[in-house]
């Protein structure tokens, strides 16, 4: 089930369905993207029809940010929880190890990606990472054959958004793997080069609020916040009133 936020289409259900429909996915060879919806990046698609383009065309869209949780509220929507890019990674990482599936990291800095696995197969013991490949590699031919040598069902894409959601879609016919997700900095938290907010903040779905008193010059892009849920309120009201 998927509802739209002010134009772009956001899935309703939580992680237990969605891992069973991105496995379910694999066995059909149904090549699919999963992509990350917050606020910011709504925002921008407003004004720019080819990020509209592909945050919509993605097989998956999962509710990143609260403000999007909010503006499901606001609407009376479906959207109750937060699925977060980095705990998807994470949750597709440890049914994978469990159905034999096979996944392949690229991007981030030298080493990062191999620091990375490193760190998944302390996680779940039998994952089956087939490669790593970082993001300074400019010969995408050399690449792409590394990836498709290894034969991946699932490949994580560490570039930041939308890039890395650019990248897959121009490559991903040319690719061996079923399932695609960027996953922004997520590699650098498995590393330990990042530090991800405390639990009691990814509870409270105050993340942003952690990464802003850790770098106050995220400032600028936080007014996206109250700029979108201010829209949302319109956008509802202008729907209300043409009922």
């Amino acid at each position: 089930m998927k509802e739209k936020v002010l134009g772009i289409q956001v899935n309703t259900e939580k992680y237990d369905r969605l891992i069973k429909e991105i496995f379910s996915r694999i066995e059909r060879k149904e090549k699919t993207l999963i992509v990350a919806i917050n606020p910011e990046k709504i925002m921008n698609a407003k004004d720019n029809e080819s990020l509209k383009k592909l945050l919509n065309d993605a097989e998956i869209q999962i509710p990143d940010g609260i403000g999007v949780i909010i503006a499901s509220k606001i609407q009376k929507g479906n959207i109750h929880e937060r699925v977060t890019g980095v705990e998807m990674m994470m949750r597709i990482c440890e049914e994978a190890s469990k159905q034999d599936k096979s996944i392949f990291l690229y991007g981030g800095k030298c080493g990062v990606a191999d620091q990375a696995a490193k760190k998944l197969k302390e996680l779940y013991p039998t994952i089956k990472v087939v490669g790593t490949q970082d993001g300074y590699e400019n010969n995408m031919e050399k690449v792409i054959s590394n990836i498709n040598k290894a034969k991946p069902d699932i490949l994580f894409v560490a570039m930041g958004s939308p890039k890395q959601e650019n990248w897959i879609n121009q490559y991903r016919n040319q690719l061996y793997p079923t399932i695609f997700q960027g996953v922004g900095g997520s590699f650098d938290v498995l590393a330990g080069t990042v530090k991800r907010a405390p639990v009691i903040f990814q509870q409270l779905g105050l993340e942003w609020l952690y990464r802003l008193l850790k770098e106050p010059k995220r400032f600028k892009r936080q007014l996206a916040l109250p700029r979108f849920l201010v829209e949302v309120v319109r956008h509802s009201v202008r729907k209300q009133h043409k009922v």
